[in-house]
């Protein structure tokens, strides 16, 4: 079959591998399509560690081709998605449901093959976990990739306290960013503001329902986010890409006593300088959020069933042969998400 493999930092190739076959408790995937996301760019940039020579790829759709002994609850030709984490069970975070948490965490397309490949091996504690999860059939595969990604946004606005007629901050209107624009309205937000440099990813915002975006290199966001809020400032701030300066500007938005989460990666060695008064006397919440548990996923795949557009951010589509183009394109900030289909 074939496969992309990275190798290093900058370093990936469409290979030809030997099919993987199923083992006892193992399950293959006909893989359908996979998407590239902002922790994979890190990888590519070097910024985050994935093992040489494994398959990337942890946002899959797929068919079961194969099954191994003992694999019971699923059948050949039914579609699937993944949780691509496997975790321990028994540590203090994984009794406590926070297997995103674990302390002896592997994910699939880091520490082991993920779904780049025209099949995928699933291993038996994903399946054990309860991480393979059927698609509904008003999902469609390429929609279906997206239930990670959903599933961090979910848990990130389930971290923010977000409640309904509430208001939301988002800065950074890339894929991440315009999720939760998406998921922060199906929750009930009735401000969202989005706080974006790039013009078209601005005018996405607004399309997929921001009620006031901002350019930072123009407009002044406290003024805007005050005005929206009647004075108050948002009840919950998301930083949603990767650029240190943004969290004082988070703080400066966020109202006494909300949310400031920081959800995007940031490159290694980043540092803040931010004014601690600013949290200690409005009483803010400085917190992030990373991954999702199992109830979220499931959360998330039937949120996508009533998301339609969701399918929006898919706006990049590549063969297997054209990996390095899926990666390329995401580096050049050109369209949103990249999906490789098969």
């Amino acid at each position: 079959m074939k496969a992309c493999i990275f190798h290093g930092p900058g370093k990936v190739s469409t290979e030809s591998v030997s099919d993987p076959r199923p083992g006892p408790g193992e399950m293959v995937l006909q893989v359908q399509a996979a998407g590239l996301c902002q922790s994979d760019i890190r990888v590519y940039k070097g910024e985050k560690y994935a093992r040489p020579g494994v398959i990337p790829g942890h946002e899959v759709a797929g068919v079961v081709a194969a099954l191994g002994e003992g694999v019971e609850g699923f059948r050949r030709g039914q579609r699937v998605t993944l949780c691509p984490i496997i975790a321990c069970g028994q540590c203090y975070y994984c009794q406590r449901g926070l297997r995103n948490r674990c302390l002896s965490r592997v994910t699939l397309g880091y520490d082991e093959n993920g779904g780049l490949a025209e099949y995928m091996l699933v291993p038996p504690p994903i399946i054990a976990l309860g991480h393979v999860l059927p698609i509904p059939e008003n999902v469609p595969p390429e929609r279906a990739t997206l239930t990670e990604p959903l599933a961090c946004v979910l848990n990130s606005l389930e971290t923010c306290r977000l409640s309904p007629g509430g208001s939301l901050a988002v800065l950074g209107a890339g894929p991440m960013g315009l999720l939760h624009v998406l998921l922060g309205r199906r929750l009930g937000a009735a401000a969202v503001v989005v706080s974006e440099p790039v013009p078209e990813r601005l005018e996405e915002a607004r399309r997929l329902g921001a009620t006031v975006c901002l350019n930072p290199e123009s407009d002044d966001g406290e003024k805007a986010v005050r005005e929206v809020t009647g004075g108050l400032g948002a009840d919950a701030v998301v930083v949603t890409t990767g650029v240190p300066e943004l969290v004082s500007q988070a703080l400066a938005l966020v109202r006494r006593q909300g949310v400031v989460s920081l959800f995007a990666g940031f490159p290694p060695g980043s540092q803040v300088q931010l004014d601690p008064n600013a949290v200690h006397y409005s009483e803010v919440t400085l917190t992030g959020s990373q991954n999702a548990t199992t109830d979220q996923y499931r959360r998330a795949l039937q949120l996508l069933g009533v998301m339609p557009e969701a399918d929006a951010v898919n706006t990049h589509k590549f063969g297997i042969d054209e990996a390095k183009m899926a990666y390329e394109s995401r580096l050049g900030m050109d369209g949103l998400k990249s999906l490789v289909l098969f």
